[in-house]
């Protein structure tokens, strides 16, 4: 039999990120239980992999992950010292790889396959001038023809699936969106155009691309939802769309927050905020309150403070000229200052700024309602309010059957989690009894 070699690429790798075994093993656990792969690394794994034994695809692809997040840059299988994948394809075009990205989502035999796609923080995301030359190849088309009827029809399609989005959560509306754009959207794109009909094709078709990529994070499939905003990245710079690529790079910093993930949030947020030109008061408080709570989380206080200061006045400024719907609002600031509330340590402070928001927010938002009153009685349980936060999670619940959400879903299993330990309480038990009988819905 023939001796394994040790794997070099490995071992410098571990020294240059100055990890432990163990520590190793914690960050490749970590990024599997983003992901929902079921792995556990130990530090006996990493002396296997070093001395020659070959991980099996799924933990590889959390290998590089974890190591790329602690080195701040992509770390690649060859550097790694690990075989990449077979079968591997050039980079489809712009396109090519949308309808291959839908046509995946639509079939519910790949949901698994989906569902292991990595969240990545070394992910390059492209620049505006990058985008605006990268989706050239869309302006040829040949045989059908269209015009704006087809573009206000793809507007208004998407304008629908974000209600049902909002109504009913990602789960329900996100098959109908990578349907919708594999058999109608890719044909459009294809199709003769004159050149305003063919740079508002690809502006709608950027929005749905976001939408759906923020529909993918709803259900937890965050591999997948960043496939889904690159494209969205993509398409806004063949239509010229600052609007929407400077939205889904708040979208990306939004969902690098959720995760943890502060330092990357804030790149992305800041990218956003640079790349957006001549922003409206609205515009300008839906990105500074992201960098706000982005900043947060990294731990500076100063900037955090001061761009949530500064959101509050774009907002008294948008909010003088009216308030439409579909667009950042006083609920969504509030949220903001809720969250930067909390990471600045502020628990009592964030419960007030959740309360207000939960106040103001429409009731069309069923989706947001039952996460932000799920949430708040999680820090109303932390700060010792065990009644209000019985209460809180029972109005959560009223809404609950209706969402297929898999943010939604967390919040629930947060809430069986918490209020386990106070079953002596008559409310608290009560409550545990009502959410045993709930289950996600399918």
């Amino acid at each position: 039999m023939a001796e394994r070699e040790a794997n070099e690429g490995l071992s410098r790798l571990l020294r240059e990120a100055d990890w432990t075994y163990g520590q190793l093993a914690a960050g490749i656990n970590r990024a599997g239980s983003e992901a929902g792969v079921s792995v556990r690394a130990d530090k006996s794994n990493v002396s296997k992999w070093l001395t020659g034994t070959t991980p099996v695809q799924k933990v590889r692809l959390l290998v590089l992950e974890a190591l790329s997040r602690r080195l701040g840059r992509q770390v690649t299988y060859a550097e790694a010292g690990l075989p990449g994948p077979k079968g591997e394809e050039a980079v489809p075009g712009t396109v090519e790889g949308l309808v291959d990205l839908g046509r995946a989502d639509m079939d519910p035999a790949r949901r698994s396959v989906l569902g292991a796609g990595l969240y990545s923080i070394a992910l390059t995301i492209p620049g505006w001038p990058d985008v605006v030359e990268r989706a050239e190849a869309v302006k040829k088309g040949r045989g059908l023809r269209i015009g704006f009827g087809e573009v206000d029809m793809v507007v208004q399609m998407t304008e629908k699936v974000s209600e049902i989005d909002d109504q009913y959560g990602g789960r329900t509306a996100r098959p109908l969106a990578a349907t919708f754009m594999v058999n109608t959207v890719a044909p459009y794109l294809r199709a003769e155009a004159p050149e305003d009909v063919r740079k508002a094709m690809l502006s709608a078709a950027s929005d749905l691309c976001y939408l759906t990529g923020y529909m993918a994070v709803d259900e937890g499939l965050h591999g997948l939802a960043q496939s889904y905003y690159l494209k969205a990245l993509e398409l806004a710079g063949g239509s010229e769309d600052h609007l929407t690529y400077c939205t889904t790079l708040r979208g990306m910093s939004v969902q690098a927050v959720d995760l943890g993930h502060g330092q990357d949030a804030l790149r992305l947020a800041d990218a956003a905020a640079t790349a957006s030109p001549k922003a409206g008061p609205r515009m300008l408080a839906f990105l500074k309150g992201q960098q706000a709570h982005a900043a947060a989380q990294d731990g500076n206080r100063t900037a955090a403070l001061r761009f949530i200061r500064d959101a509050e006045v774009a907002m008294e400024r948008a909010e003088s000229r009216g308030k439409p719907l579909g667009s950042y609002d006083p609920a969504a600031l509030n949220y903001h200052v809720a969250q930067v509330r909390y990471e600045l340590g502020d628990t009592h402070g964030s419960i007030e700024a959740l309360q207000e928001s939960n106040r103001v927010r429409f009731s069309v938002y069923r989706r947001g309602n039952v996460r932000m009153r799920a949430l708040l009685a999680e820090r109303q349980l932390e700060v010792g309010h065990l009644e209000e936060a019985v209460k809180t999670w029972h109005e959560a619940l009223d809404d609950y059957p209706l969402v297929r959400s898999g943010r939604a879903d967390q919040r629930v299993a947060n809430m069986r989690r918490m209020i386990r330990p106070h079953l002596r309480h008559h409310g608290a038990a009560a409550l545990f009894e009502r959410v045993q009988h709930m289950r996600p819905a399918i």
